[in-house]
């Protein structure tokens, strides 16, 4: 039985499931988006809601000094999780990039407004090696609601479809029911004749 035993484990051990993840999870915050296999954005994007929540709620208060003493201690924590360099193109050449740095300064900031969902899995196909059935897993773009948060305005509410009624749904019941009625006796009838025949 697997009682608590919570994850994929992708036919890994610890240690290597745990460096896929940090690996992954770093590539996601320095491009804003990664190609993989379903089951592994799934897994991933549990981490990195995380790490993106955890970021957002102690690390950006840069103004206090105790809110700076706060924030140093959950970079170091992070950081033992996060590998902290991670290489990305920028107008074709690669630059170094501090990923903790880059979660605190540039992507725990713009979900301030946002509870949560950081993150968005959009299937892509499948792989052509192995028929694996891959994900696009990115960065929630900014988008006009939380635009909208910041300035306060509330969302317009949806509108709800109206109900059929019940004659309604009646009515669509027996047009769907008088058709396989009329067609039953015909092939009764059908069979009696070769019957007597």
């Amino acid at each position: 039985m697997r009682h608590l035993n919570t994850g994929r484990k992708f036919d890994r051990n610890a240690s290597n499931r745990e460096a896929m993840f940090k690996n992954l999870v770093a590539n996601l915050f320095a491009h804003g988006q990664i190609e993989t296999t379903v089951p592994k954005a799934k897994e991933v994007r549990r981490i990195a809601e995380r790490v993106i929540t955890r970021a957002k709620r102690l690390g950006t208060d840069l103004t206090k000094e105790e809110g700076s003493a706060r924030r140093l201690a959950v970079k170091r924590d992070l950081a033992k999780f996060l590998p902290r360099w991670s290489e990305r193109l920028v107008d074709g050449e690669p630059e170094r990039l501090d990923v903790v740095e880059h979660l605190f300064r540039e992507v725990a900031p713009k979900y301030m407004q946002r509870p949560g969902g950081y993150t968005q899995i959009l299937k892509t196909g499948n792989r052509r090696g192995d028929n694996a059935e891959m994900a696009l897993l990115r960065l929630m773009p900014e988008d006009a609601q939380s635009a909208k948060a910041e300035s306060g305005e509330k969302p317009a509410a949806k509108k709800k479809a109206p109900k059929a009624t019940a004659k309604a749904a009646a009515a669509a019941t027996t047009e769907v029911s008088e058709p396989v009625r009329a067609k039953a006796p015909k092939a009764k009838k059908a069979k009696t004749e070769k019957s007597e025949g």
